[in-house]
């Protein structure tokens, strides 16, 4: 890819108070229930608020739509609610928004995408008007972690009325920024909440924040230089460095707790007589990438090695674990004892970083795998994943930037649409460790739990991510190690 040069100075929108910036990934629905993209919990955390609010900077939990809470027992917990909050619609913020949304998401009847995020909840109950306990299906330590992160407060009235295709159309909160308009997948407009409380987050200081889908990084990169664009992130490290040595724009690179992995079909959900379903081949496969060298080469930044399947800041994750280096002579060792001397061919499935994804076909080529690249949209992968029928797939996750390993591992290892280990030990140790209120316990479940998965090589853990932030020196911006960006943070110079 070449960085397009352009003639003149690009001038960001500051006349105008409109920050403009690209989503590279086609946005299923604004609802942040009925997506799990990035580009989702962007736009969820700008256009509503938690409960409480994790302070990036002190690592410390702040209240937000609440300002206090407490464990009434270790199944409940209750709520003091701020009063004087209201919505973009108007409607006031009380209990019943918060009892609506809480037992609207945590029935599995209707559907949140990521049921990991709700499915601990057992219901919200109402004790007065600013005072609600949530009950949790047994004991859940990692609570205020997702209610600082993937649980938003919906308005009651008009949720109830429009219901998740109409929240995806004219999204409501509390957020500071408020949506003027969504073109579905392709466009959306956020303007300023005048009336945002004084919350943890802050008001808001741009006046507009205009976000367009555009896939395509070179597309992206014209249009920063010809001043389409003020704001972009995700930019690949060969590109971020070019654009740095022009001087033009800020370049800020920060590490992310998103990984990447391949996903082997250990469990044979795609086929019995699929090759990833022998513990020699799946070790083969690990041994066969050479991931420093694509760290070092492509992702470049704050991004390194990953080993276990999790975050290394997340609680409970296990660092001892089973480890393999790059050798595609053992590889091929390994392939031969498997049965498969001569290789086989296998399909590999990617919805993002078509080089990586490349660069591991040329590296399995190496070893006699013939991997055809399979390069979808997000969402189709995703279905063609809980359906079972992919063998193997490259994956990233970022957990919704909650630093738990429940956000992860138990995301992929308890039996759910998206475990293709279907391993009953490993999911008995994940149930305990994600239950137990003993910190202990809990590490010592999770290590287990993720030792196995090591062993066993259910996965091939690539490497963590970085992200590199390219924007107009009219701009000022710090991004967060957490990967969300927070529009409410940017200012003008």
């Amino acid at each position: 890819m070449a960085v397009m040069m352009t003639g003149g100075e690009a001038m960001a929108d500051k006349a105008s108070d409109t920050l403009k910036a690209a989503f590279t990934k086609e946005l299923e629905s604004v609802d942040s229930y009925f997506n799990s993209a990035r580009e989702g919990v962007i736009l969820q955390r700008t256009i509503w608020d938690g409960l409480i609010y994790l302070n990036q900077a002190t690592g410390k939990y702040e209240g937000n739509l609440a300002t206090s809470w407490k464990w009434v027992d270790d199944t409940t917990l209750e709520f003091k609610l701020r009063e004087g909050v209201t919505f973009h619609n108007g409607e006031e913020f009380d209990a019943d928004d918060v009892v609506f949304t809480v037992n609207f998401v945590a029935d599995p009847a209707n559907g949140v995408v990521t049921q990991r995020n709700v499915n601990w909840m057992k219901e919200a109950t109402k004790v007065d008007k600013y005072t609600v306990r949530i009950v949790t299906k047994g004991p859940f330590p990692a609570a205020l972690e997702y209610l600082a992160g993937p649980v938003s407060i919906y308005p009651n009235e008009y949720y109830a009325e429009v219901g998740p295709k109409g929240m995806g159309l004219k999204p409501v909160g509390t957020g500071p920024y408020q949506v003027e308009s969504v073109e579905p997948g392709k466009h959306f407009v956020l303007k300023k909440f005048d009336g945002y409380h004084d919350g943890p987050k802050g008001k808001a200081t741009i006046g507009t924040v205009d976000i367009r889908t555009i896939p395509d990084v070179n597309t992206q990169l014209a249009e920063l230089f010809s001043g389409g664009l003020d704001f972009i992130w995700g930019v690949p490290s060969d590109q971020a460095e070019k654009l740095a040595a022009t001087g033009r724009f800020n370049v800020v690179n920060e590490s992310t707790m998103r990984v990447g992995y391949l996903e082997l079909d250990a469990a044979g959900r795609s086929g019995t007589d699929n090759p990833v379903t022998k513990l020699a081949v799946r070790q083969a496969i690990n041994h066969a990438i050479d991931r420093q060298a694509i760290v070092d080469n492509l992702l470049k930044g704050k991004s390194k090695i990953v080993n276990a399947a999790c975050f290394s800041s997340q609680f409970g994750c296990e660092q001892d674990v089973a480890a393999y280096d790059y050798d595609p002579e053992k590889a091929k060792a390994l392939l031969a004892e498997a049965g498969y001397p001569d290789g086989f061919a296998i399909d590999l499935y990617a919805y993002r970083d078509r080089a990586y994804a490349e660069a591991m076909l040329a590296y399995l080529a190496e070893v006699g795998i013939t991997a055809n690249l399979k390069y979808l949209q997000y969402s189709a992968l995703r279905d063609l994943r809980r359906n079972g029928e992919t063998s193997m797939s490259f994956q990233s996750w970022g957990s919704y930037s909650v630093n738990d390993v429940s956000a992860i591992t138990s995301e992929f290892f308890k039996h759910g649409a998206e475990d293709f280990a279907r391993d009953d030990e490993v999911k008995a140790w994940l149930d305990t460790a994600d239950t137990s209120i003993d910190p202990a316990v809990r590490e010592e479940n999770y290590s287990k739990a993720l030792r196995k998965i090591a062993d066993q090589a259910y996965w091939v853990p690539l490497f963590s991510y970085n992200s590199n932030y390219v924007f107009s020196k009219e701009l000022e911006y710090t991004p967060t190690s957490d990967e969300v960006v927070r529009f409410f943070h940017a200012r003008w110079n």
